[in-house]
């Protein structure tokens, strides 16, 4: 792979991973902002409750305000300064107002009054006889009443131009003021005694009910808390004390019921808890889906790094195989010319030359055993044929066949073949090849001491073969990594000690192709122990040695 086709496969990726991000980003802040949105639209709704609640009680006064506004002032005034009575449609009017339950007692005031304590008249609005009645002492809230809406007009009179100015005294009456615009002046002033039992229980109640339900069943908490007396004017639920704390809308009456305020406590735990259940839930399955991204992108960077080092391995292992396949054929090429020409005829040089020619193709043959027995396990054609077997037979036979690997006198396999070991079932050609292959590691990475040990022993319901040497060892980070194919590992030894990474890889395939396992125990320096763990068989192993040597000499 070209280092062009790297750097675009990283920059593929990283475009991949930047777009992935965001779009995660984008989808995690939607689904915040949509969760957000709706608990503020339940909010809203709330507060639009409450602000119809306090509208639908300002309309409830203001029927009797209405009622004057189509009628001319202007004439009322004249009849009131000519006859000393009120037109009959004002007192048909007046009448309407006295019928309306909210209200206990109607009084009037002439334009002129100016208070109580200086005498001005006032009277009483009569229902039955449809007249008024002069009071000697009126009751002070009508005093106050007028006089409050009388102190607001004279900084009012000069632009108002309506016929009609309202006024309320706390919660206590409602005060109408009748403008006559052309003389600049008022006709009289109207006090709407409230009548409190009603309003407070009755009216409220009710409206309560209406609108926002028994609290303890709709979650919702409303209170009217007159704010001045520091007392609550009425409620919708029963046993649950006004707590400021608790109250997550508050709204004030516009110019009626002045220092009253409707607070509510919505208990909107439920909705709030299955909103953020859902964000939740989805910021969960969100997250999900991110980690399902980021173990296939780590999945395919792992793939790609291992298919890269396959490349890298199966290009040294091309190198390394054509530079082996090719010492060989050279050295028996140019014996094969000698013999050819005639130009050796000295016995000892015949014997030599023909020596040269067999120990090279005993190798090239071992090569292309090799390379076979890789092919046929990648293309499924292993063809295995196992019987009970004796693996220390196996061992013994392999030591007698290849007597050459020790002519060196430093090398002396120190054994330990236990007695009455079981037999194994498995293939006698696949366990030679094993033991061949591990023997030969260990000559060749053993390092200078020469050391290996072969032991067999019976543990429980497996029969464990071990071969071991003391050489250079392997790093714990390469002990999975030494049994794939090609895989060699970078030190000093391996790289002047000719391999082509295909021994490991075929013992573990054949070990386990034979219902085995294999383990390796080894640290830096302190060479290496391979051990292969076969099912033992319930009988005894054929062909067993009735006596093994512990040394075993080439």
């Amino acid at each position: 792979m070209s280092s062009r086709d790297i750097r675009f496969r990283w920059i593929l990726l990283t475009s991949v991973l930047a777009t992935v991000a965001a779009l995660v980003g984008m989808t995690a802040l939607s689904l915040i902002r949509l969760s957000q949105a709706t608990i503020d639209a339940n909010r809203d709704a709330q507060r639009t409750k409450v602000l119809e609640f306090t509208n639908a009680v300002f309309n409830r006064f203001s029927p009797s305000v209405r009622i004057f506004w189509p009628m001319n002032v202007e004439g009322i005034d004249q009849h009131w300064q000519s006859t000393g009575r009120m037109p009959d449609d004002f007192m048909s009017a007046l009448l309407e107002v006295a019928a309306d339950s909210v209200y206990s007692a109607v009084y009037f005031a002439p334009g002129r009054f100016q208070s109580c304590e200086t005498g001005s008249p006032v009277y009483r609005f009569d229902p039955e006889t449809v007249s008024f009645t002069a009071i000697a002492s009126p009751p002070p809230m009508v005093c106050d009443g007028i006089g409050l809406l009388k102190t607001r007009l004279n900084l009012l009179i000069d632009d108002y131009r309506w016929n009609t100015k309202r006024q309320f005294d706390a919660n206590r009456t409602h005060n109408v003021a009748l403008i006559n615009h052309r003389a600049e002046g008022v006709v009289g002033y109207l006090s709407y005694v409230i009548d409190q039992p009603y309003l407070h229980g009755t009216y409220l109640p009710r409206e309560l009910d209406a609108y926002f339900g028994d609290g303890t069943h709709t979650g919702a908490h409303v209170w009217i808390y007159d704010w001045v007396r520091t007392e609550v004017v009425a409620s919708n639920v029963a046993g649950i004390d006004y707590d400021r704390r608790k109250i997550t809308v508050a709204q004030r009456f516009s110019d009626i019921l002045d220092t009253w305020t409707v607070t509510a406590a919505f208990d909107d735990t439920s909705a709030l808890a299955a909103t953020r259940g859902t964000l939740v839930q989805n910021l969960s399955l969100l997250g999900a889906i991110v980690l399902l991204l980021l173990l296939t992108f780590t999945f395919l960077i792992r793939i790609w790094h291992k298919e890269r080092d396959l490349t890298l391995r199966q290009a040294g292992f091309l190198a390394n195989v054509t530079h082996e396949l090719k010492t060989p054929i050279a050295v028996m090429q140019a014996a094969g010319e000698n013999l050819a020409d005639g130009r050796v005829s000295d016995p000892d040089r015949l014997k030599a030359y023909g020596g040269h020619i067999h120990t090279e193709a005993v190798r090239l043959r071992k090569m292309v055993d090799k390379l076979l027995d890789v092919a046929r396990t990648e293309s499924g054609q292993l063809v295995l044929k196992p019987r009970p077997v004796s693996i220390n037979r196996i061992v013994t036979d392999y030591l007698e066949e290849s007597a050459h690997l020790f002519q060196d006198p430093r090398i002396r396999p120190e054994l330990d073949l236990a007695e009455n070991l079981p037999a194994v079932m498995a293939d006698p050609d696949s366990l030679d090849t094993i033991i061949g292959n591990l023997v030969e590691n260990a000559l060749k990475y053993g390092g200078d001491t020469r050391y290996l040990r072969i032991a067999t022993r019976h543990s429980g319901k497996t029969v464990e073969l071990d071969v071991q040497d003391k050489g250079t060892g392997i790093p714990r980070h390469a002990h999975s990594l030494v049994f794939d194919k090609f895989y060699r590992v970078e030190d000093v030894l391996t790289a002047r000690t000719k391999g082509h990474g295909l021994g490991l890889a075929i013992v573990k395939t054949l070990t386990e192709a034979n219902g085995g396992r294999i383990e390796l125990e080894s640290e830096p320096g302190h060479g290496a122990l391979f051990r292969l763990v076969f099912p033992a068989l319930p009988t005894p192993a054929p062909d067993t040695h009735p006596q093994i040597h512990t040394d075993h000499a080439a």
